[in-house]
């Protein structure tokens, strides 16, 4: 796919706005830029909006919202959306799709959620959730480390007769559970390479809790629950001011009618609801996330699953808080959570999602991956290496190099991520409803009276109020259709219509031996006034629908 930079690394936080700016600077018509938040480290959220400028203002249009990196390490999905944008950008004016889609409808893309998060991730060996801000930490334990200085934190294995870890004796590498019987030989305990920090006198080891223990994925209002209940959550709804900033972003932008969030990893597009099951949603809002999830499967070879159905392994505990369930549950928007890249299918020991797993079958699952990585990115794999430590002595370090191995594809397979990607988010910005006036006539009735009808219809898959969920929320505008020009003697100046079907809701299927159409969705109304004009006069009738943007169409009587 054609693009003006390279996705073949991850980008910081510099390179990221340098190539905003790029595009600001040289596609004036098509771009704008704004600061959605400045962070504590002083890095800008930048919220990039992307409309052709000349056939008509960004909200006037239907809008569609991506971004990625709420997550720090999840870089993928800031790579990612990067280059939709760009290949929006470098293909608009040559590419009639491409082209089409900006005319007619603004893409809002915020790349990089969690600036300071990413770049320390980034620029250092420390992996984190969202920030790297101190939050409800606790002293104690084995506090990650790197300790041989190769910019990686991997493992770290400790000789000890309590270990629970054995050498696997066809290969020294593997580690693998010491049998309930094996009570003599050399057994290890495995922790993250690091450094002991004392905690209370106790001789019985443990993982440190990461101080850096904020998850901003916890913290929307829909489902956001304490830290007793979900560990990084935040102290209360948005309190962090980067999940505030696109929360106030996605409702000072209303006509945004679809989300794609980036994250990693599991090669899995997730759709909403995740704080109940699947069936307690509308039928036909389920039929559709099904839908366009599953043109992210032809396009990325991902498997769509419900969140509560088949992600969430807990279901009376379940975390929750996130920002694809605040999207649909409270605005009504068809909302889903990417999950790229999937190392484990490419290992040959993929994930069963929705089915019960044991500690065994993780186990497996890693050491596919092991292999997987020393046969198909050895640069990211160190054999186990003799360490003197200040506290255990002698230990070993090797392993992966999770952040891109595991958590991210390594930087050569990273553009097939970020090309597929894009291809589905094309297809998904075309299934927006799109209202249009698609009839328009005039019939004189008498001197100075005419008759004046209109077919006014949405001609995109999703309604117009999106979802049946917006309807119960409340969040749903109906279709507003005015005529000027003349002087209405029947029928309103301005009216609202209420809600247009989408072809979505076309009643299909089969029907002796044949396949047929058995009820068209609702998508048009003819809409009739009696006027008053002159010839000559031109008559506008226009529609506006806060999701399917605006149209217009005029006669001359």
């Amino acid at each position: 796919m054609k693009t003006t930079f390279s996705y073949d690394h991850y980008y910081k936080y510099d390179e990221i706005k340098s190539n905003i700016e790029y595009f600001e600077a040289n596609c004036p018509d098509l771009v704008s830029v704004e600061v959605n938040c400045v962070t504590a480290e002083g890095r800008n959220q930048y919220a990039v909006t992307l409309t052709n400028k000349k056939t008509g203002d960004a909200l006037s249009k239907p809008g569609w919202y991506l971004d990625g990196n709420i997550h720090a390490g999840e870089v993928t999905a800031c790579m990612a959306a990067m280059h939709t944008m760009d290949y929006l950008l470098t293909n608009y004016g040559t590419d009639p799709e491409v082209t089409k889609i900006l005319d007619t409808m603004t893409v809002y893309i915020i790349p990089r959620v969690t600036p300071d998060g990413a770049e320390t991730y980034l620029s250092t060996p420390y992996l984190l959730r969202s920030a790297n801000r101190d939050y409800k930490p606790e002293e104690g334990g084995v506090k990650n480390e790197d300790l041989d200085d190769d910019g990686v934190i991997r493992m770290m294995r400790i000789p000890t007769p309590y270990g629970a870890w054995k050498k696997d004796a066809d290969d020294p590498s593997v580690m693998v559970l010491r049998g309930p019987d094996e009570d003599e030989g050399e057994f290890y305990d495995i922790y993250p390479e690091g450094i002991l920090e004392e905690f209370d006198g106790d001789e019985n080891l443990k993982i440190k809790k990461a101080s850096w223990g904020l998850d901003f994925n916890r913290n929307f209002p829909t489902g956001w629950n304490p830290e007793c209940r979900q560990p990084g959550a935040g102290d209360y709804p948005l309190s962090n001011p980067e999940c505030k900033a696109l929360a106030d972003f996605v409702l000072s932008h209303p006509n945004i009618g679809g989300a794609a969030i980036g994250h990693t990893s599991g090669g899995i597009i997730l759709y909403p609801p995740g704080t109940r099951p699947e069936k307690t949603a509308p039928a036909h809002d389920i039929k559709v996330m099904k839908a366009i999830a599953d043109m992210g499967k032809e396009e990325l070879d991902y498997v769509p699953i419900n969140i509560f159905d088949s992600f969430i392994s807990d279901q009376d505990h379940y975390d929750s808080g996130a920002f694809d369930d605040w999207c649909y549950q409270a605005q009504g928007i068809p909302a889903y959570t990417m999950e790229f890249w999937d190392v484990s299918t490419k290992a040959g020991v993929p994930h069963k999602w929705g089915e019960k797993e044991t500690p065994l079958d993780s186990l497996k699952r890693y050491y596919a991956i092991v292999k997987w990585v020393k046969e198909n990115a050895p640069q990211y794999y160190l054999d186990w290496t003799e360490y003197d430590h200040p506290s255990f002595g002698k230990v070993e370090i090797g392993g992966i190099n999770f952040k891109f191995t595991a958590q991210n594809p390594p930087e050569n397979m990273l553009c097939n991520e970020c090309e597929h990607d894009t291809k589905f988010n094309i297809r998904f910005m075309k299934a927006m409803p799109k209202v249009t006036v698609d009839a328009l006539c005039a019939e004189k009735v008498a001197d100075g009276i005419w008759s004046v009808t209109a077919v006014i219809a949405n001609k995109g898959y999703l309604p117009t109020n999106l979802t049946e969920a917006a309807i119960e929320q409340g969040v749903a505008k109906p279709v507003e259709v005015s005529i000027c020009g003349c002087e209405p003697v029947s029928g309103k100046a301005a009216e609202k219509i209420g809600h247009l079907a989408g072809y979505s809701q076309t009643v299909t299927g089969a029907f002796y031996g044949n396949i047929t159409t058995f009820a068209n969705a609702k998508a048009k109304k003819k809409m009739h006034w009696i006027v008053k004009g002159q010839p000559g006069d031109k008559v506008t009738v226009s529609v506006c629908s806060m999701k399917a943007g605006t149209a217009e169409k005029t006669i001359e009587l």
